[in-house]
């Protein structure tokens, strides 16, 4: 049998669409979905939505403080059927950290079994675990069966979930957060809830203050690790007042003496969110790679609480020194940022200050109170119409019985007969017989008084912004009472202290170890350094049209400076210049010298004096340490305009001075008319019509001028053989003595 063939389907209608109006729709609708519903938290209860279902899923199965843990199995599952319909490893993850008291300062989940630790090993799966809600994440749902908060659909409109949950407890804050959403991020550190609670009580009373005046509360964050915040007030201001910044955090650490003399450095507390194993594992490289040379050993002897044992390498060591160096290369120190980036009403993404963060809080404890409020008065009036109801039956009970007994439609007759409410006649046929024991008037009309007087308290709440703000007011002072500064949990972990300012010169050279070098510059200004002092360099290879330009002894920890063309001066350390395998670098990649070229180049050793001079013969003294520039960009000393060009720089040994010029002419004149500045063009120095200035010496006049020709050979004139060539600055010169150089230059060297 053939088969039968089946005609194609009319396909439906086709509608065309730019690819980019495509990709803009789908990609605008992914990101606003990351913004609203993954990464960013609520300003309100400080809680992304997965950890808000987590704690309405535990609060469903009734895992309040106390009662008896269920496994995490069972709450992952109902969450994920319920209201998270996402990977089940991803809710768990997210439950952990709630759980994790070195991740949350105020854990929201009070955990049984292995769930994970410092050291940053994964926790046990959700099989083994278990898990219950804290007093904190009890404080967060308080009054959600009251009509607290607003609740919504769920996924697939089943049942329902909050959209934020009452909030309670200052979470945003005290808990911190962290997330990558699309085209933004937050990163919120943990704070301390009394302290936010102090501020938020201020800003009850002074709803203007400024994010600068809650901080006389607010002193800075509270990490759960600890550590010691070694930032300056006014940068820890000016994050609160932003809502942009970070914060430098360092470990705590002491030193512990040992026996003849020998002492460690044990670090007790670690930064926020660094693993201490990677830690420790990072230190270890360090050391290998010789890169710590003040640390002898580390080694991890961490029980319940962390100690990290760090040993010198000797015990001359300053521990304070030996602790800066591990605080610059390690995650002893580490940068926490602060962007306070979150949702507004649940709805707008936006970067917040302090007060503005806490604003939000207190106008959402205010909306839930109106909220459990009405709910009340709701619960109220109604009760108040059931009792109107009971009253009228043990008023008449047998009329009522003989009612409900005799007609067939009996709740109309009972309405008609006591003008009664249709929920009052339902009230009293929904009654049991029982019930009728109970009815007595005494009991109905004390419960109806104390109804109505709190009726009257709640419609006056209500009516009275001042009495919701107080009553906000109470609730904040307990909360801020039961995490107090005398509770454990309460109890301020995180300190501050200013960064002990250590000579970063010190540093380098403690971090470098101190062995003699030879710097090596090609002609074309590649640059390498050898180990030890080597005299002889006839035997090193350059590159093709390359060759020897000049080599000096140096130290690993010494610092050159090079003076160019243009003017600058710049500063590089041997310790980073390559070492003496291949042709080296070229200088051009350890510092932006632009158009210019190098002058001279030699160690700085400071408290020096320096005569530069121009090719227009124009120069001043200068101070060495004047000449010290931090940035690769150099620091401008003599000022130059193309063409004029920096020419020379010698060190001023004396107290006179001898320039000769490209015309072949010497002048010589005492020092003093030569002024010391910091940067400048300089004043003139010689006279040319044509050519510019080729060399200056600065000399002893007493012992006189010496210059070395081109073979070497020293040469010296007392100032008597001299005399003609004596004159002041500015004067042209003459021709220089018999046997001067033809290089027109004095051969002189800066040391």
């Amino acid at each position: 049998m053939g088969k039968r063939i089946v005609p194609p389907e009319e396909p439906a209608e086709i509608h065309e669409v730019p690819l980019r109006d495509a990709l803009e729709e789908r990609y605008l609708a992914y990101a606003l979905s990351t913004i609203m519903h993954r990464a960013l938290p609520d300003a309100r209860d400080g809680l992304k939505p997965v950890h808000r279902r987590i704690l309405y899923g535990m609060r469903l199965l009734r895992l309040d403080p106390g009662t008896p843990f269920k496994k995490s199995a069972k709450i992952v599952g109902d969450v994920m059927g319920s209201f998270h319909p996402h990977g089940d490893q991803a809710i768990y993850d997210a439950m952990v950290r709630l759980a994790q008291d070195f991740s949350s300062r105020y854990p929201l989940v009070d955990g049984q079994g292995n769930f994970g630790n410092i050291d940053g090993d994964n926790p046990a799966a959700y099989r083994y675990t278990e898990a219950r809600m804290t007093d904190v994440a009890r404080l967060l749902l308080e009054g959600i069966d009251e009509d607290g908060v607003e609740f919504r659909a769920n996924y697939d409109g089943q049942s329902k979930e909050p959209v934020v949950l009452p909030g309670g407890f200052p979470n945003l804050l005290a808990n911190g957060a962290q997330g990558i959403a699309v085209g933004m991020a937050t990163s919120i550190p943990p704070h301390n809830a009394a302290e936010l609670c102090e501020a938020a009580l201020h800003l009850i009373e002074k709803p203007d203050a400024k994010s600068k005046a809650l901080m006389k509360w607010v002193k800075g964050p509270d990490f759960p690790t600890g550590g010691i915040c070694v930032d300056s007030k006014q940068s820890i201001a000016e994050a609160y007042t932003t809502g942009r910044g970070s914060f430098r955090v360092r470990a705590r650490w002491q030193h512990e003496e040992g026996a003849r003399g020998t002492w460690v450095v044990v670090v007790t507390e670690i930064p926020y969110l660094v693993q201490k194993s990677r830690l420790i594992e990072k230190v270890a490289e360090l050391l290998d790679q010789k890169k710590l040379p003040l640390v002898g050993d580390i080694r991890d002897e961490s029980a319940e609480d962390v100690r990290i044992v760090i040993e010198p390498k000797s015990k001359n060591v300053d521990p304070a020194l030996m602790m800066e160096s591990l605080f610059r290369l390690t995650e002893l120190e580490n940068k926490i940022p602060l962007n306070l980036n979150v949702l507004i009403k649940g709805r707008i993404p936006k970067v917040v200050g302090l007060a503005e963060c806490l604003r939000e809080w207190l106008d959402h404890l205010r909306d839930v109170l109106i909220r459990r409020s009405n709910f009340r008065k709701g619960q109220i009036e109604h009760r108040l119409e059931v009792l109107g109801g009971h009253l009228v039956a043990y008023l008449n009970l047998d009329k009522v019985i003989k009612i409900i007994r005799t007609e067939d439609e009996p709740k109309p007759a009972l309405i008609k007969a006591f003008k009664l409410t249709e929920i009052q006649a339902e009230a009293i046929l929904n009654m049991r017989l029982r019930n009728l024991r109970r009815l007595e008037e005494m009991q109905i009309r004390d419960e109806d008084r104390d109804l109505r007087k709190e009726l009257k308290g709640i419609e006056g709440l209500l009516a009275s912004e001042s009495e919701q703000w107080k009553k906000v007011g109470e609730q904040v002072g307990k909360v801020r009472d039961m995490f107090g500064p005398k509770t454990p949990l309460g109890k301020r972990r995180t300190t501050f202290a200013d960064a002990p300012e250590h000579d970063l010169a010190a540093m380098e050279e403690a971090l470098v170890e101190r062995e003699p070098v030879t710097v090596v510059v090609s002609d074309k200004g590649w640059i390498r350094t050898l180990k030890g002092h080597v005299e002889d360099l006839s035997g090193l290879a350059f590159k093709q049209d390359d060759k020897l330009g000049f080599a000096f002894f140096a130290e690993t920890t010494s610092k050159l400076l090079l003076f160019a063309t243009n003017g600058k001066f710049y500063s590089l350390d041997v310790a980073k210049l390559p070492g003496g395998r291949g042709h080296g670098e070229p200088i051009r990649l350890f510092i932006d010298l632009e158009e210019a070229a190098p002058v001279a180049l030699f160690v700085h050793k400071g408290g020096r004096k320096f005569l530069v001079a121009s090719t227009e013969g124009q120069g001043f003294v200068v101070n060495e340490d004047d000449c010290v520039g931090t940035t690769k960009k150099g620091k401008q000393v003599l000022n130059v305009e193309m063409p004029n060009e920096a020419r020379t720089v010698t060190e001023v040994l004396g107290d006179t001075v001898a320039v000769i010029g490209d015309n072949r002419k010497m002048l010589i004149f005492p020092l003093d008319q030569v002024p010391e500045m910091a940067r400048g063009r300089g004043v003139r120095l010689q006279k040319y019509k044509d050519g510019g200035l080729s060399d200056v010496a600065v000399f002893e006049a007493k012992a006189g001028l010496t210059w070395k020709d081109s073979a070497g050979r020293e040469f010296s004139a007392t100032m008597k053989e001299l005399a003609e060539w004596q004159g002041t600055r500015a004067d042209a010169g003459r021709l220089p003595p018999k046997g001067f150089p033809k290089s027109n230059r004095f051969g002189k060297v800066i040391g």
